[in-house]
């Protein structure tokens, strides 16, 4: 939390002004920039990528399908273990499905996310300092984003002391 309130403070309203946003359209949290930040970071979403089987809009009416396919994608915490993660979403998908309908999961990219480890003394107040003295006194942020990078997770595993 004090990272968010550190951040939010910090980015202010560039947190989302930085995207291309049509007229009159909100980003969500965009009046609680904290929460923004803690959404972008550290909290889960879904986003449903492609769909296949549906009719084009033009020709599209209340009928049965015989099969719907989406592709959704789902950022994770960094701390979070995509393969547990994986089985939850795909027990919730298949458990007590409407109408009895089939549901089939496939799992896909599953990389591991990654969160720095908190530094040690030296190596923050070094950081700080750095920081302060080339931006004229401003205090050093760090700002996590959210999205897979099993290769830094890969790292820390082979050299967990690093």
């Amino acid at each position: 939390m004090e990272e968010a309130k550190f951040m939010a403070e910090k980015c202010g309203d560039t947190m989302y002004t930085k995207y291309s946003i049509h007229e009159g359209v909100k980003a969500m949290s965009q009046d609680n920039i904290c929460e923004m930040y803690l959404n972008n970071v550290w909290r889960a979403n879904v986003a449903i990528t492609g769909a296949a089987g549906l009719p084009e809009i033009a020709v599209a009416g209340n009928v049965v399908r015989q099969a719907t396919s989406v592709r959704i994608s789902t950022r994770l915490p960094p701390t979070m273990d995509p393969i547990h993660a994986f089985n939850v979403i795909k027990e919730k998908l298949t458990t007590d499905v409407p109408y009895n309908a089939k549901v089939t999961v496939h799992g896909g990219h599953d990389g591991t996310g990654w969160c720095k480890k908190e530094y040690e003394g030296w190596l923050d107040s070094a950081i700080k300092q750095a920081g302060a003295d080339f931006y004229d006194g401003k205090p050093t942020a760090s700002y996590g984003m959210g999205g897979s990078i099993p290769f830094l997770a890969q790292l820390e595993s082979m050299y967990p002391t690093t």
